[in-house]
């Protein structure tokens, strides 16, 4: 099959474009480097980074660009409070950012252009636009010229004459309609050094959307194949996009656009009003806050469990830890994290039954029919405008079966080749439990240990202890000790190979 997906553009289901046929060329608009990214940045993060996964397992060559704002009047405001140099401030949350989506398992992007290293090439489109006819300057500062621009709102579906002044744009005298919108803007006196750069026009900066104009063009050439981002960017920026970018040369800006949905927070839209109301809570949907008591394996997975269209509801509530002091709980999230854990439960087992039998991971293993047919229906779901909630569906099936041929023993035995082969497949295309399985259950243990203020050497005596009793047929005292560690959320696994607990 090929890819297909929702183009905005045209709001029809299109196959995805490809100038060069099995290369693609994909655009995200990436983070503005003042804070601490929240869940809902998360998203278009893991969004498109499935994609890309996708689309290579597919056996097309990606180049996946990715962008860092790190010019921008907020950044210069909060690094100017900070008493810090812009361009320090901003590298300090480029490294949070990649950070933080290295965590959810977000492969780094082919390219990652930055603003500040794309100036020239940000002066030059600008220069392009003035001498066109497109962009004019008063006092330092150049805007786009919206009203030359006949398509202006067709991403958007806005008419132009309905847009009122004020609306999502600045109201500026010096502009010669209240629509356009700057393409450069001229240093401010109070500005420091680490804020200006030179220009046709005096010292200043780019405006916001100019610089992903620049940055895709350089990196992915005119009339690139797919551009994404959040659905809150369709307008202005990317409005703005096409409209300088398409005024400049005279072609298609890009082919095709993809755009994911919002997050919702208990059920209600997210904004800085909803924020304010829910006080010291709304800290905890700041994405690094949230993976002190997630995974970030099952934050990548719930994101996931839904289509990327739709809005997406993120639960949080107020709770209390065992000695009385506040918590917080993530419904949704910890219901994914058992999901993952399901995940590498199921790996683990199939690795204890192969051993050293088991295939190197891609190897090409002959799968059964019922198997391929799991895979091509994952595969399917995931070309249908990457409909990653019917494609978990494929996923719980191949799980499904493989426990089933684990229980089964020597007569199923001949699948599980077949089994690890489709879920190594399947788990690299979502980027979910494809990691060391000790690593992952060590590490969520550590984390329901610190926070529920368990002491391990405790647990670990009582197990032993049940161990003793078990071996001393003391079944009474077994059971006893395995009641009150459940009573503490302390789950016992026994295996062939012994006992060992978990937090629940």
């Amino acid at each position: 099959m090929t890819f297909h997906l929702h183009d905005t553009l045209t709001g029809q289901i299109v196959p995805l474009p490809a100038r060069t046929p099995g290369h693609v060329g994909i655009y995200v608009c990436g983070p503005t480097v003042y804070n601490y990214i929240h869940v809902g940045n998360a998203r278009p993060a893991v969004v498109f980074d499935t994609v890309v996964r996708h689309l290579r397992a597919s056996g097309l060559q990606v180049k996946f660009v990715r962008n860092f704002t790190d010019i921008d009047d907020k950044i210069i405001k909060a690094a100017v409070e900070a008493n810090e140099d812009p361009r320090v401030f901003a590298q300090r949350f480029v490294d949070a950012y990649l950070a933080d989506t290295g965590a959810l398992r977000c492969v780094r992007p082919d390219a990652e252009p930055r603003v500040s290293d794309h100036l020239p090439e940000i002066v030059e489109l600008v220069q392009t636009l003035i001498a066109r006819g497109h962009a004019y300057e008063r006092d330092g500062d150049v805007y786009f010229s919206v009203r030359t621009f006949e398509r202006y709102g067709k991403l958007s579906k806005r008419d132009l004459d309905q847009l009122r002044a004020g609306e999502r744009v600045a109201v500026d005298e010096r502009k010669d309609d209240a629509l356009d919108f700057a393409l450069w803007k001229a240093a401010k006196p109070h500005e420091p050094p680490g804020a200006r750069w030179p220009s046709s026009w005096g010292e200043g900066r780019p405006g916001w959307h100019i610089e992903c104009s620049a940055m895709a063009r350089k990196h992915l050439g005119d009339g690139f194949d797919l551009h994404g981002g959040g659905l809150d960017l369709i307008f202005p920026h990317h409005e703005n996009e096409i409209a300088q970018s398409e005024s400049a040369t005279g072609v298609p800006f890009c082919h095709a656009w993809m755009h994911n949905g919002f997050i919702n927070i208990n059920d209600e839209k997210m904004a800085k009003s909803r924020m304010a109301e829910m006080g010291s809570l709304a800290k905890h949907f700041v994405l690094r806050n949230v993976l002190q008591h997630v995974d970030a394996e099952g934050v990548r997975l719930w994101l996931l469990g839904t289509h990327y269209r739709a809005p997406l509801n993120f639960e949080l509530a107020e709770a209390s830890r065992p000695d009385g002091s506040p918590s917080v709980r993530f419904p949704g999230l910890e219901e994914a994290e058992r999901r993952v854990e399901y995940f590498y439960e199921t790996r683990m087992r199939i690795a204890a039954k192969l051993g050293a039998n088991a295939p190197a991971r891609g190897a090409d293993v002959k799968l059964p029919d019922d198997i391929a047919a799991m895979k091509r229906s994952f595969a399917g779901a995931m070309d249908d405008d990457l409909n990653t909630a019917v494609a978990l569906a494929s996923v719980a099936d191949v799980f499904k079966r493989a426990n089933e041929a684990c229980d089964a023993g020597k007569r199923d035995a001949a699948m599980l080749p077949a089994l690890h082969a489709a879920i190594a497949y399947v788990t690299s295309v979502l980027g979910v439990a494809e990691d060391d399985a000790e690593a992952f259950f060590a590490r969520v243990r550590a984390r329901r240990v610190a926070e529920r203020g368990i002491e391990p050497t405790e647990i670990d005596a009582l197990v032993q202890e049940r161990i003793d009793a078990r071996k001393a047929k003391d079944f009474a005292r077994a059971d006893e000790i395995r009641a009150r560690l459940l009573g503490q959320g302390i789950e016992i696994r026994d295996s062939a190979t012994g006992s060992s607990w978990r937090v629940a």
